[in-house]
């Protein structure tokens, strides 16, 4: 194997199970296995993967879904094997932390940009690139989520190497002087590879906590009432939109000239 392409086609069946073709031209990512689950309980489809560190799904209609895990590392490398399959599109269905006061739990974000924090992107890309969704792809997913509710928010996301962090006054000041509207661990990997390997790909983030107040910050019990009352919806909307844009056919891949 001495090309990049060839060390994806070998390794993306090696770690989700699928076969290259068995997997759709849209493809929703996850870090959540109750995702994947959802998704073929929905459309009465095998989950290939359990047990390898990545499970999927597909549809009928072309439609996969692919639990990669959680953390910058494992989004590089779902971005990087995916260049076997080529996709057209690629939506991220994450959760994030809200830090500001107008976010609550259960509100959506649709990124703008994200703030290279984790280190990740650095080697694919310098650092004064920035780390950004295809746009296109996001007016289908606004449109998806206007329909189910009132309204949602847009702004930066900070993208973090650090799941631990929720103690760290000074980084929690730092977070503040930033200005952005929410923090994960993969939205800006999975831009900046995504546009290295131009892959379409945008995400949509779900408020799961409210990390800079301590009331806030996620525990068992909260984060088993957000996936009950709003983890259907995320998925629904994402499903919905890639749905279309597959069935539109419209060319949302933001090329490199």
């Amino acid at each position: 194997m001495k090309t990049k392409l060839d060390i994806a086609k070998n390794w993306l069946p090696r770690y989700t199970g699928a076969e290259i073709d068995q997997l759709g031209d849209y493809i929703l990512l996850t870090n959540f296995a109750d995702y994947v689950d959802k998704f073929a309980d929905k459309f009465e489809c095998d989950i290939t993967g359990e047990g390898r560190p990545m499970q999927t799904a597909t549809n009928s209609k072309g439609l996969s879904i692919i639990n990669f895990g959680i953390g910058s590392a494992n989004a590089a490398t779902i971005m990087d094997l995916l260049i076997a399959r080529n996709p057209k599109g690629t939506l991220f269905l994450g959760k994030c932390g809200g830090l500001k006061k107008s976010t609550d739990l259960g509100h959506f974000i649709l990124p703008t940009a994200a703030i290279r924090g984790e280190g990740t992107s650095n080697d694919y890309a310098p650092a004064e690139v920035p780390a950004l969704p295809s746009f296109k792809l996001h007016k289908f997913v606004s449109n998806k989520i206007i329909k189910y509710v009132s309204e949602y928010r847009t702004g930066v996301i900070y993208t973090t190497n650090r799941r631990v962090w929720e103690w760290d006054k000074k980084f929690k000041q730092y977070l503040k002087s930033l200005g952005a509207l929410g923090i994960d661990m993969e939205t800006a990997t999975i831009f900046i590879v995504g546009y290295v390997n131009q892959i379409a790909h945008g995400a949509l983030l779900l408020v799961s906590d409210l990390p800079m107040i301590p009331d806030g910050i996620k525990t068992r019990e909260s984060d088993k009432l957000v996936t009950k009352k709003f983890v259907d919806l995320h998925l629904q909307i994402g499903i919905e939109a890639m749905t279309e844009i597959g069935e539109k056919g419209e060319q949302i891949k933001h090329f490199t000239y």
